[in-house]
């Protein structure tokens, strides 16, 4: 025991004026993973605790992130203190590599304060239906660099949060869910109007999805060249751009269905030819001649 003692107080270097033995740095690693393991514990209780209650998970992905920082700082400030090594100490060096660390990573600290007025502020959450220079997904996680989105396509794309706050982007679900979309369809010129009006509000108003409030209208838009335009506007809850074009297929196939049972024609490009009278007949004289 004489002996172990002995080789944990052997002294390695000296550093601002103090001695740094073998005991003291086999202690640190020792005190960065209890504090490790510390932090992960209580962080996963409370986590716990706050999701059991409903709490907004935006709340608590910030709360996260806020209790890892203060443990790092805990942890750091507690070893220091431990291996007898004042603060002061590491006063110019950490000035000299503050200053050389924001010249060098000026994007990494603009994402990395960005991630935190995210999840400050709130304009983007976890679960949002976002827009950004026209790819479309929702935002799945919210660190401290980049946000996780999910595209439509389920392919994820990360993106710089400074980008995020710099940018115009889209937030389809920031206040609520309500989402409005429209199915257009053209019939055959001589169908009734009122009638192909009515199929299209009923089609519309049989989809559960579609909410009464607001009320689905159908607009007579244009005369076309081809085709009687109307034009069907309605509401629904939808998350994500896939709940929407569900939405408009069932219409259409609704629609498919009443147009026929009514025997209304679906309109389709198409061209009246008329020829000129004289102009063949003098074709049919110069052939005879």
């Amino acid at each position: 025991m004489d002996k172990l003692i002995a080789l944990l107080n052997f002294p390695l270097f000296i550093y601002a004026e103090r001695t740094f033995t073998l005991g003291k740095l086999l202690l640190v690693p020792l005190l960065l993973l209890l504090g490790i393991w510390l932090t992960r514990y209580l962080v996963g209780k409370l986590t716990n605790r706050l999701r059991a209650s409903n709490t907004d998970p935006n709340m608590v992905h910030l709360i996260q992130r806020l209790c890892y920082v203060l443990a790092i700082a805990i942890t750091v400030i507690t070893i220091l203190d431990v291996i007898n090594v004042p603060i002061t100490a590491f006063a110019f060096l950490s000035g000299a590599i503050a200053i050389g660390f924001g010249f060098g990573a000026q994007n990494i600290i603009n994402n990395f304060i960005s991630g935190w007025i995210l999840m400050w502020e709130k304009p983007i959450r976890i679960g949002d239906f976002l827009e950004v220079e026209g790819t479309k997904g929702i935002v799945e996680k919210i660190n401290t660099r980049s946000t996780r989105l999910r595209r439509v396509d389920g392919v994820h794309m990360l993106i710089p949060n400074s980008k995020l706050l710099e940018n115009t982007v889209t937030n389809w679900t920031l206040v609520d869910k309500l989402m409005r979309t429209s199915v257009r369809v053209g019939v055959a010129y001589g169908s009734p109007a009122k009638q192909v009006a009515a199929l299209i509000l009923q089609a519309t108003e049989e989809q559960p999805e579609v909410l009464n409030d607001p009320k689905p209208q159908v607009t007579f838009e244009d005369f076309g060249d081809n085709a009687l335009i109307f034009e069907v506007n309605f509401w629904l809850n939808s998350t994500v751009e896939g709940g929407l074009r569900q939405a408009r297929s069932k219409v259409r196939f609704r629609l498919d269905e009443l147009f026929a049972e009514h025997d209304i024609v679906v309109a389709f490009p198409q061209r009246d030819v008329h020829i000129d009278g004289q102009l063949a007949i003098v074709r049919q004289s110069r052939r005879a001649g």
